[in-house]
């Protein structure tokens, strides 16, 4: 009896402690997949530029996991645009529309992955279009992966789209456009 009952503190003691320590690597890691992206929703069909730009005000936590209303003002917006937001400040964020140039073979491609590889380092993600089977949708860049390749997410509803080929995909359409942010520095 006293073997079952020391083996049962002991694993109620292992779990107490795997616990916390997975709660304070929750709390000290804030890890864009697991708290932007599983907690966000693209709402209409049609919104995945203000749902991207969404994840990014979620990121930068200057609003809460139940901000939609770029979304809800945008709805199915089909003839909307990354332009719609350039030089836009929004909650102390401004955004900026980047590379929105003719996708042929003179498109600056080292420059844009250059230009998306400094957001990364500097902390930020970057809004991108890629060209999918069904036409272009709205992504943002994660990181880079050890290979130099980009890692890309895009919400679809509740479901995720996630690319580790974004710059094979960018290559196949010669090119695409982008939109980086900088906080505004308060007074």
């Amino acid at each position: 009896m006293k073997k079952m009952l020391f083996i049962l503190v002991l694993l109620i003691s292992t779990a107490v402690i795997f616990h916390a320590k997975a709660q304070v690597k929750n709390n000290n890691n804030y890890d864009f997949f697991d708290t932007v992206v599983n907690n966000h929703n693209q709402i209409f069909p049609a919104s995945g530029i203000p749902s991207a730009i969404e994840m990014v005000l979620k990121y930068c936590k200057v609003v809460d996991f139940n901000f939609y209303d770029l979304q809800i003002k945008w709805q199915n917006k089909t003839d909307g645009s990354f332009r719609d937001f350039d030089k836009k400040e929004l909650y102390g964020i401004t955004f900026s529309q980047k590379f929105n140039l003719p996708r042929d073979e003179s498109f600056p491609m080292d420059s844009l992955f250059q230009a998306i590889e400094n957001e990364l380092k500097s902390g930020k993600k970057v809004i991108i279009a890629l060209q999918v089977e069904t036409g272009w949708s709205i992504f943002v860049v994660y990181k880079q992966t050890p290979d130099g390749e980009f890692v890309s997410y895009s919400k679809h509803g509740s479901h995720t789209t996630i690319f580790r080929n974004t710059k094979e995909i960018v290559k196949k359409s010669n090119g695409t456009e982008i939109m980086t942010y900088s906080i505004v520095p308060h007074l």
